[in-house]
């Protein structure tokens, strides 16, 4: 399939900074986007300088002091445009999306809808920034929380999910009364370009001063860790790996401002004896590789029991044989995994397989990097399946390409204790049909993980949950439930109407 990007504004050389629709004519150096699929170039980007971001910062400043005010469902009604305006041209970003990232056609679609979904909650968001009133202890007091905005969210994205996770960020954000800046990765920059020229009509139908949505594309070594450094931006949220969120959650607490850490998984399914086998293997084929294992919720390790372990094994490899014949060109209907993001990512899809081994693991399927006439890129890869134990140390590390790890156990608190026994702590599951089994995962004796689900596997998580996770996983948490409490600065208030001074606790100070 084809689609031409000229439906969603992209040029052959494109401006890398805007404040909502006003594009900065930027002066940086060019960087040229390839497609993973076969490498070549999709378009270039003129990178913003420190002059542009200071221009954009002054736009986002006073914006603020406007946005702030407008009334929370009027600041939603803009939102629920934006979803309009995305809903309008999912059909073309899902494609930009596959074409740019490598993710097939199916998946694009689906992160586009994320966009869509988390536009529809935050609309009815807007009218539930709700605080609570709560009983003084002092007559003829009412006291009550309350929530305001915080300013300026900067907004860090990965490559993996090029526009989801701005939309989980930047809506929230938005219906709170905040501004956001956001910093796309430098591997998928035309994905972020294409939403901003996507939501800019929307803007400015809507009236939204400038500012208010604003995008910077930059190289790291001109907006890195000066932009977690800077005081005018009270909220960082991040996604990427755990290296990178450390290091700038260490620069923002400097300053003693405020982090959202979405970084590493490594997450585990645990396979009952009680399992639905024919269930259980369909979800884990799709948390193993889809996206090429590029997600952070993708299935990583399989905690099988020792009854069903042969059995597991057997199917999970038919499985897997009966799929690389349909890894390929992402954007093909018949595709089901497409290609690793680039060389480095394969490099570490290599590296992983060998020191595995070296350790004492064993290849049962897959490892193989693809070559041909098909494969001209040199990022395609056949998922591998290794044979392992939980302590080794490269079963211990997040490999960001499609390696499951099988690992056997006896008991239900055995395999709890082996989810639990590595740094991370995103996504978990536990397929089984017994009852005692699922509460005990989902108890506090049970998985530490940020998600757990019950027959369910550990990717693709539903935009009305809260969706993070804990330990090296960053503790934060994006999306549904109350998650927009991250994106606003809670006050308690106390209101005295008894006409004299009482204070608390009984103190007395008469003078």
């Amino acid at each position: 399939m084809r689609i031409e990007l000229t439906n969603l504004g992209i040029e052959e050389i494109n401006n890398g900074a805007c404040t909502g629709s006003n594009w900065i004519e930027t002066s940086g150096d060019e960087t040229a986007s390839c497609s993973p699929a076969d490498g070549s170039v999709i378009a270039r980007v003129k990178n913003a300088t420190m002059e542009d971001y200071e221009h954009l910062m002054a736009k986002a400043q006073q914006a603020y002091t406007a946005w702030r005010i407008v009334p929370a469902p009027k600041r939603g009604e803009v939102v629920r445009q934006i979803g309009d305006a995305l809903r309008r041209h999912k059909e073309d970003l899902g494609y930009l999306v596959s074409l740019e990232m490598g993710k097939i056609y199916e998946e694009g679609l689906g992160e586009v809808q994320e966009m869509i979904d988390i536009c529809e909650f935050a609309v009815g968001q807007s009218r539930l920034l709700n605080g609570a009133t709560m009983h003084s202890e002092r007559p003829f007091h009412r006291m009550y929380d309350q929530y305001h905005p915080l300013g300026i969210v900067g907004i860090i994205t990965s490559f993996n999910f090029p526009v989801a996770v701005w939309g989980w960020n930047s809506m929230l954000a938005a219906i709170a009364g905040d501004v956001v800046i956001w910093k796309p990765s430098s591997k998928t920059p035309l994905c972020a370009i294409a939403v901003q020229k996507i939501i800019s009509e929307t803007l400015i139908a809507c009236g939204v001063p400038e500012g208010v949505f604003n995008l910077i594309i930059a190289k790291s070594g001109v907006l890195g860790d000066n932009f977690a450094a800077d005081k005018r931006i009270p909220l960082i949220s991040v996604t990427g790996s755990t290296v990178v969120g450390k290091r700038v959650a260490s620069i923002v607490g400097q300053r003693l401002g405020k982090t959202i850490l979405e970084l590493g998984g490594n997450n585990a399914v645990i396979i009952s004896q009680h399992a639905d086998l024919d269930m259980t293997l369909q979800s884990v084929v799709f948390g193993a590789v889809g996206t090429c294992g590029q997600r952070c919720t993708s299935t990583r390790r399989l905690i099988v029991h020792e009854k069903v372990y042969a059995e597991v094994k057997e199917r999970l490899i038919a499985a897997y044989s009966s799929i690389t014949d349909r890894i390929g060109d992402p954007l093909e209907k018949n595709t089901l995994i497409g290609p690793l993001v680039d060389k480095y990512a394969v490099a570490n899809f290599k590296n992983a397989l060998v020191e595995v081994q070296e350790e004492g693991g064993k290849v049962l399927f897959g490892g193989q990097v693809l070559s041909g006439e098909n494969y001209t890129s040199g990022n395609y890869v056949v998922p591998a399946i290794i044979e392992a134990e939980n302590h080794f140390k490269k079963v211990q590390e997040e490999t960001f390409a499609p390696i499951v790890y099988m690992v056997k156990y006896k008991t239900i608190e055995e395999a709890i204790a082996l989810n639990n026994a590595v740094p991370q702590g995103l996504s978990s599951c536990i397929f089984t049909e017994n009852l005692v089994e699922s509460e005990k995962f989902l108890s506090e004796t049970g998985s530490d993980c940020g998600i757990a689900n019950v027959n369910l596997g550990t990717s693709g998580a539903e935009i009305g949950g809260a969706f993070g996770g804990e330990k090296d996983t960053g503790g934060g948490r994006e999306s549904g439930s109350d998650a927009w409490k991250a994106y606003m600065r809670r006050q308690t208030n106390t209101i005295n109407f008894s006409g004299q001074t009482a204070l608390a606790q009984g103190i007395t100070f008469d003078f």
